[in-house]
């Protein structure tokens, strides 16, 4: 009934934007995000960019203390003593800590054993045993890399394939431009700001393609409809109308997301500020794409004149 109808996918009303007529702009906008993305996956082949110690290598230790350690008190120790490039991750339980340590010329003893002699010097009060310790040379480094962008490749001829089965060829391809677009977007957001590029990172570029994705294929999915409804109607009035239709749909998803996210990048510490971050950009890239790139796409490609899709 009409009055059990969930009033927050009203968010917006009933809107009639001219998405379409926008198309040159956004076009020329995501041409920008995306050589930036290229730019930069430019320079991670090269290892000219903030790589993590899974690309550019390094080395872990993981500690067991006896007691409990601050976390932000063995960060500032650990720079003091020269070792910057340091990530930090506790694990509360056992009273954990995992040191990773990108490698560093400047110093000239083994990372590891510096990382103990710091522990040891400035929290003598508290001893603590060593889990492991281990290290990651260049050459698997550069093997992460190569997987990494195997994984990204694959992901995207997956979600090609999906959506060309799906719905039609033309669509496979304006759905796998338009992720490709949210993933250059991030990575050259990430690049343009000197954030660490890490496995953690692919794992967020990875999961907003998959979110991209499915936002893409609501808007599809009702252009399909309306196709067949109004196969006598403009193409770019039938994809207009199609979008406007489900931009309430689009947004309340997206803010759903978003609130989420918000908290995590704000408070949710060092180790979950970036992924956080990555996949905060990308709902918002991933929304934006949907709307004014994989949509617009399929009028560039019509296959014949005035049509989309093969009406019967």
């Amino acid at each position: 009934p009409e009055h059990l109808r969930p009033r927050m996918f009203e968010i917006l009303g009933k809107t009639s934007i001219d998405f379409m007529g926008l198309r040159r702009y956004s076009f020329a906008f995501s041409g920008v995000l995306t050589l930036v993305g290229l730019l930069a996956l430019v320079q991670i082949g090269r290892g000219a960019a903030n790589l993590g110690i899974d690309f550019a290598g390094g080395t872990a230790v993981q500690l067991k203390f006896e007691q409990p350690i601050p976390i932000e008190q063995a960060r500032q120790s650990l720079i003091r003593n020269g070792l910057t490039d340091v990530e930090l991750q506790e694990f509360t339980a056992g009273n954990k800590l995992l040191v990773r340590v990108k490698t560093q010329t400047t110093i000239e003893e083994k990372v590891a054993e510096k990382v103990l002699e710091v522990f040891k010097k400035d929290f003598a009060g508290n001893p603590f045993a060593v889990d492991s310790s281990y290290e990651i040379g260049p050459t698997i480094g550069q093997k992460l890399q190569k997987d990494a962008l195997i994984a990204i490749s694959i992901s995207m001829l997956g979600i090609m394939i999906y959506v060309a089965a799906r719905f039609e060829f033309r669509f496979g391809v304006a759905a796998a431009i338009a992720t490709f677009h949210d993933v250059f977007a991030v990575l050259g957001v990430f690049y343009v700001l000197d954030k660490e590029i890490s496995l953690l990172i692919v794992t967020a570029l990875l999961t907003l393609a998959g979110y991209s994705l499915t936002d893409t294929v609501v808007v599809f999915d009702r252009i399909r409809e309306n196709l067949k409804v109004r196969h006598r109607d403009p193409l770019e009035t039938v994809i207009n109308n199609a979008v406007n239709q489900v931009l309430s749909r689009t947004v309340v998803v997206s803010l759903t997301v978003i609130l989420v996210l918000i908290p995590l990048t704000l408070a949710g510490g060092e180790v979950l500020h970036d992924f956080s971050l990555a996949l905060l950009l990308g709902v918002i890239v991933g929304t934006y794409s949907s709307v004014f790139v994989a949509s617009p796409l399929l009028i560039l490609w019509k296959g014949t004149p005035g049509k989309l899709l093969r009406r019967r």
